[in-house]
């Protein structure tokens, strides 16, 4: 379902005008419809119907702290990898007993915070974070409740650098070593291995790959079991994808729900799934003003007053995204390059694409952005950071505001050795 619709050729979010909001704000901003969020997260709790299932979500997609709390008072969990994000879950009123803590580096403090908070489960990804987890916790007095996080060697078959799943990644046991290492789990002190884990990548669009690995991670829970070890929980990572490019097909929570109790229900796990970007993604969009229309020798650019350091998807993943006029009162397109103010060819948005003829001053919207766009974005250039802005029906407010520039130098401090 879409919440940002044309109504008499003009963008709106919900029941909010797009270009209200813009003349209140300026631009460029991040514009978040609560409606979509909702939408998205009851399709999951929906299509997963009466088994045991802990949704939580992937906070590392958007960690506005309205965007968390609109998902903590509809009861989601959330998955973490930082102490920073486990920080912003708690703040947003996320029990702890439904926080889970995944990434490949975590520190001895961090492993301290999240123990005294009494999070739900570590997902350790390697024997020494293991050692290091026990130690702490024998430390503290606490028993650590811990999945492994199995890299069960499957290609997600999405783009390299999103792709977590394959032998080659960083994260996760070695499929071949999980009895080993379970075993050495069973013996140490202040560990308690509850199950097993697994995440093989994100934006994935076709539910083979997630069948394949969950086949795997289901044999491997049930050789476990006859080695002694009583596995109840499996954590099935996230990773679905959304439709970026028009009416592309990607798999609904329905569909992928089925699969997954097709192959795993019959074990009898509590079943956790992290989505991130299928909450999320398209919930957002970024608007912009045009600042200049520039013809050059071949091209056509709509120069844009938002930058690679708003939203560096396309830049990093030469990731596509809708862009389109926010006034859409005729159907005429030209081609344009829509590039932005960053002195790198890298600032750009799209390249030889079909948009509506536009003029300095007028919105467009990239659309599809509310994952991974306000969350990478930085101050490169010495450019402020957009501000947030969540609407909720006929209201909206602005949910992170932009700093000033005193607010960002006054970051730095100088050298005493420099004269003031």
């Amino acid at each position: 379902m879409n919440f940002f619709e044309y109504r008499d050729g003009e963008m709106t979010v919900e029941n909010v005008k797009v270009a209200d909001i813009a003349k209140q704000v300026g631009t460029p901003f991040y514009l978040y419809s609560s409606a979509s969020l909702a939408y998205q997260y009851n399709q999951f709790k929906e299509a997963f119907g009466d088994l045991d299932v802990l949704i939580c979500y992937a906070v590392k997609a958007n960690t506005n702290q309205s965007v968390i709390k609109s998902f903590a008072e509809m009861g989601s969990g959330a998955d973490v990898v930082s102490e920073g994000e486990m920080r912003r879950a708690l703040l947003a009123g996320i029990p702890a007993k439904k926080i889970v803590y995944s990434g490949v580096a975590k520190t001895v403090d961090e492993m301290a915070f999240a123990l005294e908070q009494g999070i739900y489960q570590f997902n350790v990804e390697s024997e020494p974070e293991l050692y290091q987890l026990s130690e702490v916790a024998t430390r503290l007095g606490k028993v650590a409740d811990i999945t492994f996080r199995v890299n069960p060697d499957v290609d997600a078959k999405t783009h390299a650098k999103i792709s977590t799943g394959k032998s080659e990644n960083k994260f996760g046991v070695p499929w071949v070593n999980v009895r080993e290492i379970c075993a050495t789990a069973a013996s140490l002190s202040g560990i308690k291995l509850v199950g097993l884990d697994l995440h093989i990548g994100s934006q994935i669009t076709e539910l083979d790959p997630f069948e394949e690995a969950f086949k795997r991670i289901s044999g491997l829970i049930e050789t476990l079991r006859e080695d002694g070890h009583e596995i109840t929980r499996l954590d099935l990572g996230g990773g679905l994808g959304i439709p970026y490019q028009g009416e592309e097909l990607t798999p609904l929570p329905a569909e992928y729900a089925e699969m997954v109790k097709r192959v795993v229900s019959h074990l009898g796990c509590q079943i956790i799934i992290e989505p991130g970007r299928f909450l999320v993604g398209n919930a957002g969009i970024l608007v912009s003003k045009v600042v200049y229309v520039k013809k050059g020798q071949e091209r056509k650019f709509l120069i844009v007053d938002a930058a690679m350091n708003d939203l560096v998807r396309p830049s990093m993943y030469d990731a596509y995204h809708e862009i389109v006029s926010v006034n859409e009162s005729h159907q005429d397109r030209e081609l344009f390059d829509i590039v932005g103010p960053v002195c790198e060819t890298g600032d750009t948005f799209a390249t030889n694409r079909l948009i509506t003829p536009m003029e300095s001053g007028d919105l467009l919207a990239i659309r599809s952005v509310g994952a991974y766009g306000a969350v990478m974005a930085s101050t490169y250039n010495t450019r402020r950071l957009v501000p947030e802005v969540l609407v909720n029906d006929k209201e909206f407010a602005i949910v992170r505001p932009r700093p000033t520039y005193d607010d960002i130098i006054g970051l730095d401090q100088l050298a005493p050795w420099l004269s003031k």
